[in-house]
């Protein structure tokens, strides 16, 4: 029976990592067979852990936003500045598979909300108390709050998802955005 259950929480793990993957690059034209073969599991034992796609799009998102988030919490004994910029730069960076992944999520009838929404607001308290330190640090203008800098992230998240954007353009984008965040 114990080895049932880690068997069952391997299954699980490699298809999450696998969806990750697929509906990371395909979005919502990837499909839960794809995620089976690739995962090397039946379709029945992607819909027994997930009854549904939607499902196993929102458990995608919400291992991903709190990995993220995970990752800004390992930054806050770094250099503030540094470790806000830096996690700026990587949250625009992953941003492309993160929006296909929530685009997926959408076409497949669910929503962002409950459990994605929670994680992401767990992000999102991550990269305020980012800020928060960089700010007192310094290194970020202090008459900025976390609303305003979270839309220049989502703007440009947003941008860089965008197909035929190329990388010095995102790199002088970002330039521009940590030069307006910059201290006066």
């Amino acid at each position: 029976m114990r080895s049932r259950r880690v068997d069952a929480q391997a299954n699980r793990g490699r298809i999450l990592d696998v969806a990750e993957d697929v509906f990371g690059r395909g979005g919502e034209s990837a499909s839960t067979e794809e995620v089976a073969r690739l995962a090397g599991v039946g379709i029945a034992t992607v819909f027994r852990h997930f009854p549904t796609k939607a499902a196993l799009l929102q458990a995608v998102l919400v291992r991903r936003f709190d990995r993220l988030r995970g990752q800004a919490e390992a930054l806050l004994d770094d250099d503030p500045g540094t470790a806000f910029f830096g996690f700026f730069r990587h949250l625009v960076t992953d941003a492309p598979t993160k929006i296909a992944i929530g685009d997926a999520l959408l076409d497949a009838g669910g929503d962002d909300g409950g459990e994605a929404a929670e994680a992401s607001l767990g992000l999102r308290r991550a990269v305020g108390a980012l800020l928060d330190r960089a700010q007192r640090a310094g290194a970020v203008r202090d008459d900025v709050e976390l609303p305003e800098v979270y839309a220049l992230l989502v703007a440009m998240s947003r941008a860089a998802a965008q197909p035929g954007l190329d990388d010095d353009t995102k790199a002088r984008a970002l330039a521009v955005i940590f030069d307006g965040l910059a201290p006066r």
